[in-house]
């Protein structure tokens, strides 16, 4: 199978031997494009760091509060079906699949990143949902029952954001994955889930 042509484009122009490949993640049935694992034992050279730094492509990855969140929508499908999502900070859409694959009647993903949305795209395709699709969350109608937010919390700068998931839907379910997972401090109508042990 051949990767996103895009997608696989600008890669390359980050770092020119990285490849997008097909990846089964694991305790699910999801699939991927991500980067291959052997590009990542290797260390990057400045010019290398330096495009990293500057578009970082999270999309590229699977993050492990991303995965933590598929399986628990995957072991608690109640929490999506039939509802209405928005999974805030897509990047590979893994969270928005999961809740489509869980019965949700609409995902949207949303990620301000052109190239996350293509590989949302490129995600969905490959595991054969549809979601619908946003650069630009504050655009977004309050019409959500959830909001998904996986590891956008990372830096306590960004938990105001807990509030304006809140404007948008009517719940939010955040994980995040650390050295220490915690729930964050979130008002009453808000949800945590994380995996059992450190991210």
């Amino acid at each position: 199978m051949t990767a996103p042509r895009h997608l696989q484009g600008a890669l390359s122009e980050l770092l020119g031997d990285a490849r997008l490949v097909v990846t089964t993640l694991p305790g699910t049935e999801l699939k991927l494009w991500l980067i291959d694992d052997a590009n990542m034992d290797r260390a990057f050279s400045p010019d290398e760091t330096s495009r990293i730094l500057e578009e970082p492509p999270y999309w590229s990855f699977c993050w492990a509060s991303g995965l933590a969140l598929a399986r628990f929508l995957a072991e608690n499908p109640h929490w999506v079906e039939g509802k209405r999502v928005l999974d805030f900070g897509a990047g590979s859409g893994v969270a928005g699949i999961a809740a489509l694959r869980a019965g949700a009647l609409e995902v949207v993903a949303c990620d301000l990143d052109p190239l996350a949305i293509a590989a949302c795209r490129a995600n969905a395709e490959l595991n054969q949902v549809q979601l619908s699709y946003s650069t630009d969350f504050f655009a977004e109608a309050d019409r959500f029952d959830l909001i998904l937010v996986a590891d956008v919390l990372y830096d306590r700068a960004n938990l105001p954001l807990l509030d304006q998931f809140l404007s948008r839907g009517r719940e939010a379910l955040v994980a995040r994955a650390r050295l220490q997972a915690r729930c964050l401090p979130a008002p009453d109508n808000a949800a945590c889930a994380h995996p059992a042990g450190p991210g």
